[in-house]
C-alpha cells in the first residue's frame, strides 16, 4: 500500500488486531438474535453491544420504541409486531464539532437458523481457515463487529475528529421489518452521511433493490373418488401457474427501466417462487388430492417504480390467467400482499459519500471498488427517504446468507475494518 502515514498507519493497526475483530465477531455471533416475527430474540445481543461501548466511554443508549414520539403515527411504520425486550442501541464519539458526522449503521437481527441441516454449530462461531461459520456472520453481524472494532479502535487510538462518528445496533430489519431503522431517523440520530455495513462483498453500494411478496392461494375440491370426469385440482392448477409465470418474469423485465448500477445485471428485476405448500406430510395424514395450495411469490424492483403500479401488473396477470381458455382455475386464485413493500433507492455517485470513500478504498486495497446496486431490499431506502441522508452499503463478502452454514470471508472483513477506519478518519477529520 502507497498510503499517506496516518493512513498507512491505522491500515497497519487494523491488521495487527485482526484476531479482536475475528473476537468480536464470534462473541455476538454466539449470542442469538433471531428475528421471527411477530417477536424477536435480540435482547441479550443488544445488552452485549451497550456494554462494549460503555468501555468506550462512548454512552450508549437503549430506547424502545414507546420512548420515540411519533414513530408509531409515522406512514411507514408497520404495526403487528411485539417489541418487548427489544431496544435498539445508539451511541456517539465526540468531535470538536467542527467537522462533518458519520453514521455507522447495522440491524443486529438475523433469520432464524431454520430447518435445514447445518454442519456447524450455527450459534458457535467456528472459525476454519479464512471462514467464520454461524448465523449472521454474513447478515450482518460482520458488518457490525465491524463497526464495533472501528469504535474501539478510534478509543484505543485516541483519535482527534473534528466531525462526530456515531454508532447504531437497531431491531428487526429481516422480514421487511424496517421499523427499528425507521425509529432511529423519526428519533433524530442522524449524522451528515451513514455507512450501512451489510455484506456488499467489498462494493460500494449506493443503490438497493425494491422487494414485494405475495402470498397466492389455490383451492379446488380434494378427496380421491370423484364420480364422473373430476374438475382439475390444485396440482394441475399449480403446473399451470408455474409454466407461465415466466411470462410474468419477461413482463417485468420488458417494463421495468434498469437503473444505471443495474445496467449489467442479466436479471435486474428477477421473479421468484419461494414457497410452496400443499397438504401435511406424512402417515398420518390420508392420502388424497389436496383442496389447497399456497405459494410464496416474490419479486425485486428496481429505484424509481412505484409499489400500486408493480401490484396493479401483477393482478392484471393473474386475472388474464384465469379468463384464459383451458385456463384449470374453477375460482380465481387468491392473492394476499405482506404489509411491507420495500422500494428500490439510490443516490447519485457524485456524492461525496460515495467519490470519496470510493478514492479511500482504491488507496488501501490497491484498486478502486466496484460500484454496484446491491442485489436485494433492504433499509437503507429510509435513510434516503425518511432523513435524506445520503448512505451506502459497505461490508465484507460471505456466503450462504439466510441458509445452512452461513459463512463470512475473513481477509475481506479485515480489509473491510481497514477501508472504513481509514474512511471515518478522513471524513469525520475533514477530509
Amino acid at each position: 500500500m502507497n498510503l499517506p502515514a496516518v493512513e498507512n498507519e491505522l491500515a497497519s493497526y487494523v491488521e495487527q488486531h485482526a484476531d479482536r475483530l475475528v473476537q468480536v465477531l464470534q462473541d455476538i455471533v454466539r449470542i442469538p438474535s433471531e428475528n421471527t416475527p411477530p417477536v424477536g430474540s435480540e435482547g441479550e445481543c443488544q445488552k452485549y453491544i451497550a456494554r462494549f461501548l460503555s468501555d468506550l466511554d462512548c454512552d450508549p443508549v437503549a430506547y424502545s420504541f414507546d420512548q420515540v414520539p411519533g414513530l408509531k403515527e409515522h406512514p411507514l411504520f408497520i404495526a403487528g409486531r411485539d417489541y418487548t425486550n427489544r431496544a435498539n442501541i445508539a451511541a456517539r464519539r465526540k468531535g470538536t464539532g467542527k467537522g462533518r458526522s458519520l453514521l455507522l449503521s447495522g440491524h443486529i437481527d438475523t433469520v432464524p437458523v431454520g430447518t435445514l441441516p447445518w454442519t456447524r454449530d450455527p450459534f458457535g462461531g467456528a472459525v476454519e481457515g479464512n471462514f467464520l461459520f454461524g448465523r449472521g456472520s454474513n447478515d450482518m453481524k460482520g458488518g457490525v463487529a465491524t463497526n464495533l472494532f472501528v469504535m474501539e479502535c478510534l478509543h484505543r487510538l485516541n483519535l482527534p475528529l473534528a466531525g462526530d462518528v456515531l454508532f447504531e445496533t437497531v431491531i428487526d430489519e429481516e422480514f421487511g421489518g424496517v421499523n427499528g431503522t425507521l425509529a432511529g431517523r423519526v428519533k433524530g440520530f442522524n449524522a451528515d452521511a451513514a455507512i450501512i455495513s451489510e455484506p456488499s462483498f467489498l462494493r460500494i453500494c449506493p443503490a438497493q433493490r425494491g422487494g414485494r411478496i405475495a402470498h397466492v392461494t389455490l383451492r379446488a375440491s380434494g378427496g380421491v373418488l370423484n364420480e364422473g370426469t373430476p374438475a382439475p385440482g390444485v396440482v394441475e392448477q399449480l403446473t399451470y401457474l408455474l409454466a407461465k409465470i415466466k411470462n410474468f418474469a419477461d413482463q417485468r423485465r420488458a417494463n421495468a427501466k434498469p437503473h444505471p448500477l443495474y445496467a449489467d445485471s442479466s436479471d435486474p428485476v428477477p421473479v421468484i417462487v419461494t414457497k410452496i405448500i400443499t397438504a401435511p406430510w406424512g402417515t398420518k395424514e390420508p392420502v388424497t388430492v389436496p383442496e389447497e395450495c399456497k405459494l410464496e411469490i416474490y419479486w425485486q424492483a428496481m429505484p424509481g417504480e412505484k409499489q400500486e403500479d408493480i401490484d396493479s401488473e401483477f393482478l392484471a396477470w393473474i386475472s388474464s390467467l384465469s379468463g384464459a381458455p383451458g385456463s384449470p382455475f374453477a375460482q380465481p386464485p387468491q392473492i394476499a400482499f405482506t404489509p411491507r413493500w420495500l422500494p428500490g433507492s439510490a443516490i447519485s455517485t457524485s456524492e461525496p459519500l460515495v467519490t470519496e470513500l470510493s478514492s479511500c478504498a482504491a488507496r488501501v486495497m490497491g484498486k478502486a471498488p466496484s460500484l454496484a446496486g446491491i442485489e436485494g431490499p433492504c433499509d437503507m431506502y429510509v435513510f434516503h427517504t425518511v432523513s435524506h441522508t445520503p448512505a451506502v452499503l459497505w461490508g465484507a463478502r460471505g456466503g450462504n446468507t439466510h441458509a445452512a452454514d452461513e459463512y463470512v470471508e475473513i481477509d475481506s472483513l479485515v480489509e473491510a475494518a481497514k477501508v472504513l477506519l481509514v474512511f471515518v478518519h478522513q471524513w469525520c477529520s475533514g477530509g
